[in-house]
């Protein structure tokens, strides 16, 4: 080992990650995310072992400390990173490529430490040297936007974020893969629309979520088009512009057809906006009362008398795996919002069975009040005897999330369940535990 040069060392521990899951696919092992994030963490200590071992190392110079910064780089250690590569930029004649990954490395490290004066020293630094490679400028601009928001400075956080997107889609087709290239653009897009939104300038958020459609496209990419239309529509509804939002949802049923050529894109958005259209309509609304309740598992109220309460209404199953997936999160924003004001209802309906076996509407109920005890679910649940209140909220598909204001008003509605989805759910409790 002490043979390695300091490049050799970062090489291997470069590949680590690559390495061992390409030998896992000829092993047959299945992916897994604990697999993912056990490969992840021993590339990390890896290159720890590695940065330290160089670290003792006499007569240090020239690329190897740019070799060091990139194993601390790996190992997460970015105090580290940034001083060697110091170290190295302050060479002669560093390698001017090398140099240039160095600064963009810098401007993330000290973004992120709040050091906005010299992450801006480095990015003009790096604008006013050869090779500028856009996919960094889209990382150091994102690093910079991201952190300027955190500090609720939204001009300069706008600026940078109008930067990282443009550099994003105009480095979208060199991106490792598609679905990376896709992610980085629906990404870098919606962060300039947050901060506008942020800032109350609706028409720049407006126009960042037009311009996201009209790049998705351009790249042909039916789930970024409707992701950007969608969060148009429930945006517009959100800043009480519900006629715009209406119309907005019926012009890009029209707009969809002209802006792909292929069908099957077509069909996919227009498919997934249909799909939406009540639950649109029902954003900005007065919650309709539950109905056709035979039972509670707690304590039993209306949803009037939960009035000046935030009410989340879980609809799920005991059979819906990614309804039993959200639980922890659920118990999670139970403990540190009830007393905020914040009220959960599990709404399930009578489907038949327990346990795998077909049981009457009593038996069903009995396996329901085991089923909250074993899982030790804090909340309430309400329990339907048909479908009544699914057709009402539009929650024939489960698990379905409704957010109901201090007002009675219903201000978020979506399907399904993702760590994205219930950070979205979680931050906007936030925000309506908020308003008074």
């Amino acid at each position: 080992m002490n043979e390695l040069t300091v490049k050799q060392m970062f090489d291997e521990a470069n590949v680590y990650a690559k390495n061992k899951f390409a030998e896992f696919e000829r092993q047959k092992l299945p992916f897994s995310e604990s697999l993912l994030n056990r490969t992840v963490q021993e590339q990390k200590q890896l290159a720890a072992k590695y940065a330290a071992l160089v670290s003792t190392r006499p007569n240090l110079a020239g690329e190897d400390f740019y070799y060091l910064g990139m194993l601390n780089w790996l190992a997460e250690n970015t105090e580290n990173t940034a001083a060697f590569f110091q170290k190295f930029l302050a060479a002669e004649t560093p390698a001017a490529d090398k140099a240039q990954t160095a600064r963009s490395i810098i401007v993330v490290v000290a973004a992120r430490a709040k050091n906005f004066a010299e992450a801006e020293k480095l990015l003009k630094d790096y604008l006013t040297n050869d090779p500028i490679k856009m996919s960094e400028r889209a990382k150091m601009e994102n690093e910079l936007a991201e952190n300027y928001r955190a500090e609720k400075n939204l001009a300069l956080a706008a600026k940078h974020a109008e930067e990282a997107y443009r550099a994003t889609k105009a480095v979208f087709k060199d991106a490792a893969s598609r679905a990376q290239g896709l992610s980085n653009l629906l990404n870098a897009g919606i962060t300039v629309f947050e901060i506008y939104s942020d800032d109350g300038k609706q028409t720049e958020a407006d126009n960042a979520l037009e311009d996201l459609r009209k790049a998705a496209a351009f790249v042909e990419a039916s789930d970024v088009y409707y992701y950007a239309v969608d969060r148009q529509i429930k945006y517009q509804i959100e800043t009480k512009r519900k006629p715009i939002a209406l119309q907005t949802y019926q012009t890009a049923l029209s707009q969809t057809s002209k802006d792909f050529t292929a069908r099957s894109l077509q069909e996919d958005v227009i498919r997934r906006l249909k799909k939406r259209e009540k639950q649109y309509k029902m954003l900005g609304e007065t919650a309709p009362e539950l109905a056709d309740i035979d039972k509670w598992i707690g304590g039993q109220q209306t949803l009037a008398d939960l009035r000046g309460e935030v009410v989340l209404l879980d609809f799920w199953a005991t059979w819906c795996g990614p309804c039993l997936d959200a639980f922890p999160s659920l118990i999670e924003w139970h403990q540190t919002f009830k007393n905020d004001g914040l009220e959960i209802l599990g709404v399930t309906r009578y489907y038949g069975g327990a346990e795998g076996f077909q049981v009457d509407n009593a038996t069903e109920f009995e396996f329901l009040q085991r089923f909250k005890k074993s899982h030790r679910l804090p909340y309430d649940f309400v329990i339907a005897k048909g479908q009544a209140n699914q057709i009402m909220y539009q929650a024939m598909s489960i698990p379905t999330a409704v957010l109901i204001d201090r007002k009675g008003i219903i201000r978020y509605l979506e399907t399904g369940t993702s760590r994205g989805r219930e950070e979205e759910i979680r931050e906007m409790i936030v925000k309506l535990l908020a308003e008074k």
